[in-house]
């Protein structure tokens, strides 16, 4: 009798197996056998098709047209979730092209949340297998061999908190904002998919100026961006920790705490920073400056609605909101940036060589060397793309630098926020910011995986040297 053969490490199953095969060190063989080239054509495969879909008539409204370029930057803006726009959606698309926009926010928001989490799988295939089980039990984001229920479960998750969000809307819009039940439902359906997914399009010319001070509308549409942003594995975690009020690992310590005190200042900041300025909270009532302050304070975060006219805001407002936009929400999740654990390992970095500690502690644990090397080298590239990006359109259009790095980083951060100077722009720049969009979806991922995919044991070293710092 034929014995059959046990499956690799004991606990993987043969979908398992096979991504790990994928991702295992030999897979720089050809371009479909890296990570990292194999999700940038994937990506730019869909990109391509929705543009495609975006120039076909059917796509446009009654005596509108989109050329290739805006046809592109639209599909790109709407599957990096970004929010960017050169273009009315509600008015130059038709009901078939906001429709061809609200799948590409869809299959971008779970496709990159699918993305994070089966390259973190392949990451953590890179070690052994008693190493990957003491990993699994200090973050609790995954099971071994659970690869397809993985994707499972962040397609419910997703499909039931934007239901959820509709299901608040919907009403809203029908007996207090005077839609028709059927555009309520479909108004509500495709808003609710774009803050989920911290997309940050909308159907209207104003974003959601129209509904400023509304205290159902903009409370259900931040909790769902702040959701979103949170990242899958933060999210899966909090799902345990109800059912079995386990230890919260530390991603999920650093991601929550960080969030939170963003969140907290940012709405801060905005609302003070903005309380006397005539042309954004200036005039209204306290309430609604509190409101609508509070809700600008969480969209910077790769949100990307507003309520105010943001070409308006004070000098200082703008430099925080591109600090927010900058930073962006959780790992494996819908919002953009470098993403708050890199914040959070910077910010520990320092605070721990300020107070003159060989090695960085928070919560009980010692973060790893490569995790530090990794944010560090992370935030570098992020800050050069958008010093250089910004340098590149000052040179060659007559905008001012704020307007200019606020549109550059709210494109890498995938935000979606603008001062009003997005369809002013020469085609060419319009092409530039469609590669930051791109660049700021796919690139903090890819790269950070491809520096762990790549991390290699050396047997031997250099002498110690120390070059003089300051």
């Amino acid at each position: 009798m034929q014995r059959r053969r046990p499956a690799s490490g004991g606990l993987l199953s043969r979908g398992d197996r096979r991504l790990r095969r994928v991702f295992r060190e030999g897979a720089s063989r050809g371009p479909w056998r890296s990570p990292a080239t194999l999700f940038l054509l994937l990506f730019a495969t869909v990109d391509f098709i929705g543009a495609t879909l975006l120039t076909l008539p059917a796509a446009h409204a009654e005596g509108h047209g989109l050329g290739f370029v805006e046809a592109l930057f639209t599909s790109t803006s709407a599957l990096s979730v970004c929010g960017l726009a050169v273009i009315d959606l509600g008015a130059d698309l038709s009901l078939f092209g906001q429709t061809v926009v609200m799948a590409l926010i869809q299959v971008g928001g779970i496709g990159i949340m699918s993305l994070a989490s089966l390259l973190g799988v392949a990451v953590l295939h890179r070690f052994g297998l008693r190493m990957r089980l003491t990993l699994q039990e200090e973050t609790r984001i995954m099971q071994v061999g659970d690869v397809r229920g993985l994707v499972r479960r962040i397609i419910l998750v997703s499909l039931g908190c934007e239901a959820a969000v509709a299901a608040l809307l919907a009403p809203r819009l029908w007996l207090v904002h005077g839609e028709d039940l059927p555009d309520a439902l479909y108004l509500a359906v495709f808003h609710a998919v774009s803050a989920f997914n911290n997309a940050g399009l909308a159907l209207y010319p104003d974003s959601l100026v129209r509904f400023a001070a509304d205290p159902v509308m903009l409370p259900a549409l931040a909790v769902a961006s702040i959701i979103g942003g949170l990242g899958f594995p933060v999210l899966l975690e909090l799902r345990r920790h109800l059912h079995r009020h386990r230890r919260w690992s530390l991603h999920a310590k650093l991601t929550i705490v960080t969030t939170s005190l963003l969140y907290l200042g940012g709405a801060a900041a905005v609302t003070g920073l903005e309380w006397t300025n005539p042309g954004t909270l200036g005039g209204m009532p306290w309430w609604q400056r509190i409101l609508d302050g509070s809700f600008h304070g969480v969209m910077p975060r790769s949100g990307g609605f507003n309520v105010v006219d943001v070409g308006a805001m004070n000098d200082a407002t703008l430099l925080v909101t591109m600090m927010l936009m900058f930073v962006g929400g959780g790992s494996a999740g819908t919002a953009g940036g470098i993403k708050v654990v890199t914040l959070a390992v910077v910010f520990l970095v320092v605070w721990s060589e300020i107070r003159g500690r060989p090695n960085v502690h928070v919560f009980g644990r010692k973060l790893a060397p490569e995790v530090i090397r990794q944010s560090l080298s992370l935030l570098f590239l992020s800050m050069t793309v958008v010093v250089l990006s910004t340098v590149l359109l000052l040179s060659t259009t007559p905008f001012d630098l704020v307007p200019v790095m606020f549109e550059v980083i709210s494109a890498t951060g995938v935000v979606g926020l603008s001062t009003g100077i997005t369809p002013d722009l020469p085609p060419w720049a319009h092409v530039l910011l469609t590669v930051l969009m791109l660049a700021g979806r796919i690139g903090p991922v890819t790269f950070a995986t491809a520096l762990a995919l790549r991390e290699r044991t050396r047997r031997y070293d250099f002498p110690v040297a120390r070059p003089i710092i300051g």
